[in-house]
């Protein structure tokens, strides 16, 4: 085999694309962990400099490009590894744009609006099942959910690669070593800049999540559901003049906690018909809830090292907004 190496110069359309989403475009054979070693021994280059795996390219950028790589691999027969049934082409190419973070361990995705991420009754789309549809791509082993967004919650979503590491990432949240970081936009202007709220969260005899007073906490329901407490702290990001742009910290993570804590405050968000948030704002219709998980803090479960994982801002948390609510995305029909 020959040690000629090759440059690859990047397109004009790859532009902003990751080093390592780049690789799995030109050579889909190249797993990451394989990508990385070739990194780390600087078999692979971007304009003659070393680079690490989440590096975004520039357009004319170089990439040294080993014989090795450019070698197709052998067939999946041949691993024992069969392309996963029923997982369409643009599936697998829109969970590829939504990787913020890989890993051999842990994969983050920026989540769109409108994706469920596990199955329920009518939905037979999902993150979840679509994930377990791509084994193929993660070495055979299905990734598993950690945590959940609601289908209409966009940002950072961590998923689980190896299941030795599931059990850390359940003490971190339960010892609130994992910190969530949200932006929401609210009907409203509260008092203060900056305030929490603790009260009681269960359910109620028709199974709707509803907000309990404090004094409730650890009671039992007629019905069944006992009674648990939900704790979030809240900052005021911009003021404007009918709505407010807020930061969420959930110090427990109940379901649907932000959502029931701001319509109990008289804040709902706008689009949350289900708690009481209007569907138009400013003249623009609202498809859905504008909650985004910004950012994830979390000691990395195998080794320890402080990770900030960050979801870019949406449209609707910006300045110049309102402007037509985001299209892309995976739809959950």
């Amino acid at each position: 085999m020959s040690d000629r190496v090759e440059t690859i110069k990047v397109k004009p359309t790859e532009a902003d694309m990751r080093l390592d989403r780049w690789f799995r475009v030109h050579f889909p054979d190249v797993g990451y962990s394989y990508l990385q070693k070739l990194l780390r021994t600087g078999q692979v280059r971007v304009n003659s400099k070393r680079a690490e795996a989440n590096a975004r390219l520039v357009a004319g950028a170089e990439i040294r490009v080993p014989a090795v790589v450019r070698t197709p691999a052998k067939p999946p027969a041949a691993t024992g590894l069969k392309p996963a049934m029923g997982v369409s082409k643009a599936d697998r190419t829109a969970i590829e744009r939504m990787i913020l973070f890989e890993d051999d361990h842990i994969l983050v995705l920026n989540k769109p609006f409108g994706l469920a991420v596990q199955g329920g009754s009518g939905t037979k789309r999902h993150l979840d099942g679509i994930l377990a549809g791509m084994a193929d791509r993660f070495g055979g082993e299905r990734p598993r959910l950690v945590h959940r967004l609601d289908r209409d919650t966009t940002g950072v979503l961590l998923v689980s690669k190896n299941p030795a590491i599931n059990p850390a990432i359940q003490r971190g949240f339960i010892k609130g070593n994992i910190h969530k970081e949200y932006l929401c936009l609210a009907l409203g202007e509260p008092a203060e800049d900056e305030f929490e709220i603790t009260t009681g969260h269960g359910r109620s005899a028709h199974g709707i999540f509803r907000v309990y007073a404090a004094e409730h906490i650890g009671q039992m329901l007629l019905y069944g559901s006992t009674v648990k407490g939900m704790r979030t702290r809240f900052a005021v990001e911009r003021r404007l003049g009918g709505a407010t742009l807020l930061r969420a910290f959930p110090i427990t993570g109940r379901t649907h906690q932000i959502r029931l804590h701001l319509a109990h405050l008289g804040h709902p968000l706008l689009g949350d018909a289900r708690y009481g948030g209007p569907t138009e704002w400013r003249g623009q219709p609202l498809h859905y809830h504008l909650l985004h998980a910004e950012r994830l803090s979390l000691p990395h479960p195998r080794t320890n090292y402080s990770l900030e994982l960050t979801a870019p801002a949406p449209a609707w948390a910006r300045d110049d907004w309102p402007a037509e609510p985001p299209t892309e995305g995976l739809s959950a029909s």
